[in-house]
């Protein structure tokens, strides 16, 4: 549901008050220093941030699907199966032909999503471990 411009306002604020770009752009300029010394690309660092800034505006949050993918590539690699192994066998069981094909291919678009933010942050890996 769209949010009203009077609440986007209130939670503007409340970012502003809590400090959170102050945090951000402190984060930012750490993980840069560390780039520049690791001879990482600053301008892929600020896309990272851009982008995980972006999605914390959005209310997106490490999903239960994507540790399940991330726990799959760490473990195995990208493998041919994913799709079948990430499939929720018992809701599937209950779905008619139509559905069926609705799902995978939902679950497919989601799997695809999934890989990208897990190739994206990866290069960033060294960054992730400065975070924590």
């Amino acid at each position: 549901m769209a949010k009203s411009l009077r609440e986007l306002a209130r939670e503007a604020k409340c970012r502003l008050k809590s400090g959170f770009w102050n945090e951000c752009k402190e984060d930012l300029d750490k993980n840069i220093l560390s780039a520049r010394e690791q001879g990482i690309n600053e301008s892929k660092v600020e896309r990272y941030f851009a982008d995980k800034i972006t999605a914390t505006l959005n209310g997106e949050k490490e999903d239960e699907f994507y540790l399940k993918v991330k726990e799959l590539l760490l473990a195995e690699g990208e493998v041919s199966d994913a799709i079948g192994r990430l499939t929720d066998v018992d809701y599937y069981a209950t779905l008619s032909y139509e559905e069926k094909q609705r799902y995978n291919l939902s679950l497919s678009e989601k799997y695809l999503r999934a890989l990208e933010r897990f190739r994206h942050e990866s290069q960033f890996a060294v960054l992730k471990t400065i975070e924590k």
